[in-house]
């Protein structure tokens, strides 16, 4: 019985998490003065156990499947997926440095080895290649570096369940053969491997397979022979219950084999059930908590780590219930092995053990790898020995209410732990599910239906430090039925479109994370478009929701997770236009002579500079008109839509032109508001100035077009300015807005005396109007289906 409780010290903390499938551990035979770790990945880590710290790392060409320690304990066999490694050890051990191992220490030319055993001075392999598995046994070869195969073996694949487990390979050898540890008792070893085997001492390679199957290769004999079956993939497979004795030294009295899922096999010598009484082989099963990550084996006995905890399942010998002792052929007394109730050490998360070692002291340690890719040294309590006298026991009954209430804290702690990873892990479901419902909801839309998350918005001038510029406020609205919680953003991009050369356009992107977005609610934000001597419009607002997975998972997760994939949620939500009617600033007293006067000078060099970048440098000063634009729309027309629903129809009848101005200003367009109402008086001609400084001129009124016996009625509305970006700016608003019509005249007139004294001037000028018409009809690819325009 153990008393005490287990000590657990930490060595080192290596950057990887480990796994049975994937990783392991090999310590220094005897010594335990180093130990070999295994990642799953290109690295093996050299640590020095006795100084703690890690003194080299070997880096090999393909990702790690086994290591092994040679014979002579001064090399390491590395099996790779592209071959198998022998390196040297004394030069790596000696200094803390990286150390790529070449070709040059390449001994077998095989892929895929994922298993490796030594037996003396033979290396035995175990590979996959389908459908068989294939067994290689080698040594030393003449050509110096390589090794040579004596012999191979195929046994077939028959299962596909559970073999992403490699298998698990060990080796025993006769009482009374000249191997230094694995020693079986004679009978046991005649019994289970043959007559001959142990007529010619061979050793015995034990594999176990991710089917279940149990499997022994004699090195000297021929063929492979499967004895047993557990089921379940084996994740252990050694001897144990090892005696004392005068002839042979000591040898191993059991075979143990462990499955994934609990299941635990021993393997003795017992009397037969015939009148004979022969010795015959015992075959008994058991069963501890699985699942089993990995195991070791010691002399009385075997340790398994379940992940969760860490057991001790003894295997103890009873004398046999004859009258009297009976002697086998060895001269040793029969006794029976019973399998006992596994013993919790209260050690979790152990992916890795290696093969206990005794310390100085005489306790039992286990060097380990976590599944957090810690190394760890575990020291057991000592056991109990027959006959300790009962104060003794009661002396200890204290330590082991202490023992148990520390092992009660630490599983508390980790139930702890436990529930905060699921809590984490929920978490991070429900706002997965949020994600996903959203993105259908904006991703299933019907073209031309209203999205359920939609953005609109409203512009306005400021005045700060002398200087004007224009803001935007851009409004979402969340009208479906999600929350939109935090991790959410509003990626904003404003593009202005309508720069001719192109030369200094360029987006803008803003970003607004959302708090929390109730259904029904509205996220308001404002931003800056141009400043007062801007001139690229109209100008697209393109709005998207964002939500980075980041906010969820760590880097190392989103690699593994999404590997070179976008780590970002992207939903396109509307896009916005403001345009040149959005961005003008209204007023009502300036007159047409103060249009031509106050714009002059700066029309006037826009014109000169355009001129010249075209060659032509002579421009007289004061001879530039304004530039005008018009569109007529049917009277009737605009009594039957604009008037149809208005309760004052008879008071604005009477000022339709006023009406039709209004209504351009002020009607909501491409999801952007119109100007107030209330901040201007009601007039047929208003003045204001662009976002490029122009001053401009809007004016409607009733003109008759065509002969009197069929003069149809229309409404005018007017554009001048001494600004032709101005005009063609406001021409393509004011066309864009009267789509709803389905009659409108369109026409576009240049006024300028200068034009007809620079006669080698005009085809250009006229060149660049027509230009700008054709741009206008481009940014509006519906209006000539729809609107029938005829170019003047």
């Amino acid at each position: 019985v153990m008393t005490g409780r287990c000590a657990v010290e930490t060595f080192a903390e290596f950057d990887f998490w480990a796994t049975p499938k994937t990783s392991g551990i090999t310590l220094d035979s005897g010594t335990a003065a180093h130990a070999f770790i295994c990642s799953g990945c290109e690295e093996v880590f050299v640590f020095d156990l006795k100084e703690k710290k890690l003194t080299g790392i070997l880096q090999f060409p393909a990702p790690v499947s086994d290591i092994v320690k040679s014979e002579d304990k001064q090399h390491l066999y590395v099996a790779c997926r592209s071959a198998v490694y022998c390196v040297q050890l004394p030069p790596i051990l000696s200094s803390p440095t990286e150390l790529k191992v070449a070709s040059e220490d390449i001994v077998i030319r095989e892929e895929g080895v994922l298993c490796l055993i030594t037996v003396g001075t033979v290396l035995v392999t175990l590979s996959r290649r389908d459908p068989s598995w294939i067994f290689a046994v080698n040594k030393p070869g003449e050509q110096s570096g390589l090794y040579e195969t004596l012999s191979s073996f195929c046994l077939p694949i028959i299962s596909e369940g559970g073999e992403e487990r490699k298998p698990v390979m060990n080796y025993v050898g006769l009482g009374d053969s000249l191997l230094s540890e694995n020693k079986l008792e004679p009978t046991l070893f005649k019994l289970l491997f043959g007559i001959d085997s142990a007529l010619i001492k061979s050793p015995i390679v034990l594999c176990g397979f991710p089917d279940g199957r149990l499997c022994s290769l004699s090195l000297r004999l021929p063929g492979i022979r499967v004895f047993h079956s557990l089921e379940e993939p084996v994740v252990f497979v050694g001897a144990s219950v090892v005696m004392e004795t005068d002839a042979g030294g000591p040898y191993a009295r059991c075979l143990v084999a462990v499955g994934e899922n609990g299941r635990v096999l021993t393997i003795k010598t017992c009397k037969g059930a015939t009148e004979e009484g022969g010795t015959q082989v015992s075959f008994t099963e058991g069963c501890v908590p699985g699942p089993v990550m990995s195991g070791c084996a010691d002399r009385s006995g075997v340790y398994l780590s379940t992940g969760s905890d860490l057991l001790s399942l003894r295997l103890t010998e009873e004398s046999s219930q004859n009258d009297g002792p009976e002697l086998n052929e060895k001269g040793a007394t029969n006794r029976t092995i019973r399998l006992q109730s596994p013993i919790s050490l209260n050690v979790c998360g152990i992916s890795a053990l290696t093969k206990p070692v005794f310390s100085t002291t005489g306790e039992v340690e286990l060097f380990c790898l976590s599944d957090k890719g810690q190394l760890r040294r575990i020291t057991l309590p000592k056991a109990r020995v027959d006959g300790e006298s009962s104060t003794r026991q009661k002396a200890q009954t204290g330590l082991s209410v202490k023992d148990l209430l520390s092992a009660i804290g630490d599983v508390c702690e980790r139930a702890s732990h436990l529930k905060t990873s699921i809590k984490s892990k929920n978490h991070i479901l429900r706002c997965l599910n949020q994600v996903m419902n959203v993105s259908f909801l904006l991703l299933n839309t019907p073209n031309g239906a209203e999205q359920p998350i939609r953005c609109h918005a409203a512009t306005k001038w400021t005045r700060l430090l002398q200087k004007h510029s224009l803001h935007i406020t851009c409004v979402m609205e969340n009208n479906s039925p999600y929350l939109l919680e935090q991790g959410w953003i509003l990626n904003i991009t404003v593009c202005p479109l309508s720069d001719i050369s192109q030369e200094q356009s360029a987006s803008t992107n803003y970003s607004f994370p959302l708090c929390s977005l109730n259904p029904g609610q509205k996220s308001e934000v404002t931003l800056p478009l141009t400043a007062v001597d801007d001139a690229l419009f109209p100008i697209t607002i393109s709005c998207v929701l964002v939500f980075p997975l980041g906010t969820l998972f760590d880097e190392k997760q989103l690699a593994s997770l999404l590997k070179a994939q976008n780590s970002m949620i992207i939903l396109p939500l509307n896009s916005l236009t403001v345009d040149w009617l959005h961005a003008l600033q209204l007023s009502t007293s300036a007159s047409d002579k103060t249009v031509a006067t106050c714009a002059r000078t700066k029309t006037s060099d826009a014109l000169r500079g355009f001129l010249k970048s075209k060659g032509k440098e002579r421009v007289d000063k004061g001879e530039t008109k304004a530039y005008s634009a018009g569109v007529k729309i049917s009277s009737d027309l605009l009594r039957d839509t604009l008037l149809s629903k208005s309760s004052d129809r008879e008071r604005k009848e009477s000022n339709l032109c006023v009406t039709l101005l209004e209504w351009l200003l002020s009607e909501p367009h491409r999801e952007v508001a119109g100007h107030p109402l209330e901040s201007r008086t009601h007039s047929a001609v208003l003045h204001g100035q662009g976002p490029n400084g122009s001053l401009i001129k809007l004016a409607t009124k009733e003109v008759n077009v065509g002969v009197e016996s069929e003069a149809l009625a229309v409404v005018e509305v007017q554009v001048e300015s001494l600004s032709l970006a101005a005009v063609c700016g406001l021409h393509h608003a004011i066309i864009d807005r009267v789509q709803v019509f389905k009659c409108v005249i369109f026409y576009f007139n240049t006024i300028s005396e200068s034009h007809a004294r620079l006669k080698t001037n005009k085809p250009r000028v006229n060149d660049c109007v027509y230009h700008l018409c054709l741009l206008l009809v481009k940014l509006s690819p519906r209006s000539k289906e729809k609107t029938g325009m005829v170019l003047n």
